[in-house]
């Protein structure tokens, strides 16, 4: 019977505090409510990161290559100038040697003067006739097919005639030389000894120019 009150006592206990905790919070002012903690599922606001910008990789494509044009040049270490063209008498010798310097005979590259305007000019090959002083005499040659227009070269007044092929041309195309401009060339200005001109050829040119001189 005991026991049954101590049961009964103890749920009694509990009922009242449930409703005396009850009558608390209904009486209780709003203010002192408790507000309600933050929503956890909200999403909490993005934080901003500086970022540097990535500078802009180069352009991988090479530039378009600038077409070159030959312009005329100015002759190369023109320190004294060009005095101009041989206008004498030639001493015409055939006397090429095998030692990579230039010689009478043979076809060499340089500098060569343009006949309207000696401060400029353009590498060309030469046939080398002779000497005068410290000047090689030279003979502009060329592989341009001048029987086509050899009377309008002549009314021009330059008069060319066939020296066959050789290694001053890599492409050995037949070449002419002009007989009737001789040119004064420095040792010094010569870029490249070419080849040897044929003995018998070279006894045509020389007889071609001495026509003219």
């Amino acid at each position: 019977m005991s026991g049954s009150n101590s049961f009964l006592d103890g749920a009694l206990r509990v009922l009242r505090d449930v409703t005396v905790r009850a009558l608390q919070r209904a009486t209780e002012p709003a203010s002192k409510r408790a507000a309600p903690g933050p929503d956890r599922r909200q999403a909490e606001p993005a934080k901003f990161r500086q970022t540097t910008p990535r500078p802009s990789a180069p352009d991988a494509r090479p530039a378009s290559p600038t077409r070159q044009t030959s312009s005329p040049a100015p002759r190369p270490g023109a320190d004294g100038g060009y005095p101009g063209d041989f206008t004498g008498t030639p001493t015409i010798r055939y006397s090429p040697r095998n030692d990579r310097e230039p010689d009478p005979g043979e076809v060499v590259w340089t500098w060569v003067p343009y006949e309207e305007d000696h401060s400029k000019g353009k590498d060309r090959p030469v046939l080398l006739i002779g000497r005068d002083g410290d000047w090689l005499l030279g003979l502009q040659v060329t592989s341009q097919d001048h029987d086509r227009d050899a009377a309008q070269e002549a009314r021009a007044g330059r008069l060319w005639l066939d020296i066959g092929t050789g290694a001053w041309d890599r492409e050995r195309r037949p070449s002419e030389a002009r007989v009737n401009r001789i040119i004064r060339i420095a040792a010094a200005d010569v870029r490249r000894v070419g080849a040897m001109l044929n003995e018998d050829i070279f006894a045509q040119v020389a007889a071609a120019v001495l026509r003219h001189y």
